[in-house]
C-alpha cells in the first residue's frame, strides 16, 4: 500500500473540506503559528480535553455548557476581551488537568472543517515525529494547512513539508509537493518561522519568544485526535 499524501493550502479550499468524502482520508490540521502549536503543548502537558470552535458565539455557547472551562482564543492575535487566555502556547503549559473551549482566526476553522473526515490529527512542528509514526499504515493523507486569514501560511506549509519527508516512498501530489520545497527552503524551521509574515508579526510585537517555542521541531511524542468536536491526547 502507497500512502498518497495531498494538502489542502489556504482557507478557500478548507472552506470546501465539508463537502468533500473525507471518510477515507486522515486530516492533518497545521496551524503552527499559533493554535495548534499551543494544543500540542496543552496535551504533552497534561490538559484533558480541547473543544474548538469555529466562532465566538460557539465558543461561549460551549462555555455556558461547560462552566469550569477554560476560554481560550484569539482575533487579530490577540486575545478576545473577556476570555481566560489568549493563544500563547505557553498559557497552555499550565494547564493540567482541564478542559479548554478555544476559537482562534483560521485554526480551530480547519479543524471543525475536517470533522466528517476518517481521523483529525493535531499537528505542529512540536509533534511531527509523533505524528508521522501515527500516519504509520495510512493509505489517504490530507495536510490541511490552516493560512491566515484568506491567505496562504508559509508556517504550515513548512510543517506540512517536515511530516511528508518522514514518507520518501509517498505519492505526493503537487500541493504536498510545493510543503516539502517550503520545509527544504530554509536551513532550519525557525529561520522558515521568522521569514513568514506571521512570524514576523510575532516578533515585532515582542513575542518572538512565541516563534521560537513553535519552531520546536519534534519536541513533544504527543498526539491530538479529534472525535466528535473533542481533542484528546492520542
Amino acid at each position: 500500500m502507497t500512502m498518497i499524501l495531498d494538502a489542502a493550502l489556504n482557507p478557500a479550499e478548507i472552506e470546501n473540506l465539508p463537502s468533500r468524502d473525507l471518510a477515507g482520508t486522515t486530516c492533518v490540521v497545521f496551524d503552527v503559528l499559533r493554535a495548534t502549536s499551543s494544543m500540542i503543548t496543552g496535551l504533552a502537558n497534561g490538559v484533558a480535553e480541547i473543544h474548538p470552535a469555529a466562532t465566538i458565539e460557539q465558543a461561549l455557547a460551549l462555555r455556558a455548557e461547560l462552566p469550569d472551562a477554560i476560554l481560550g482564543g484569539e482575533r487579530n492575535g490577540d486575545r478576545i476581551e473577556g476570555f481566560d487566555i489568549g493563544n500563547n502556547p505557553l498559557e497552555y503549559a499550565a494547564l493540567r488537568g482541564r478542559r479548554i473551549i478555544t476559537t482562534t482566526t483560521n485554526g480551530t476553522v480547519a479543524l471543525r472543517a475536517c470533522e466528517r473526515a476518517g481521523r483529525v490529527l493535531v499537528g505542529a512542528l512540536l509533534n511531527v515525529a509523533a505524528v508521522a509514526a501515527a500516519l504509520a499504515g495510512t493509505e489517504n493523507v490530507l495536510l490541511v494547512c490552516a493560512g491566515t486569514f484568506e491567505t496562504f501560511a508559509l508556517e504550515d506549509a513548512i510543517a506540512a513539508g517536515e511530516l511528508a519527508s518522514h514518507f520518501p516512498g509517498a505519492s505526493l501530489t503537487d500541493a504536498a509537493r510545493a510543503c516539502v520545497a517550503s520545509a527544504r527552503a530554509f536551513a532550519s524551521p525557525l529561520d522558515g518561522l521568522l521569514a513568514s509574515r506571521n512570524g514576523q508579526s510575532l516578533a515585532g510585537r515582542g513575542w518572538r519568544a512565541q516563534v521560537e517555542w513553535c519552531a520546536q521541531l519534534s519536541r513533544f511524542d504527543s498526539v491530538g485526535v479529534m472525535t466528535g468536536g473533542i481533542i484528546r491526547a492520542l
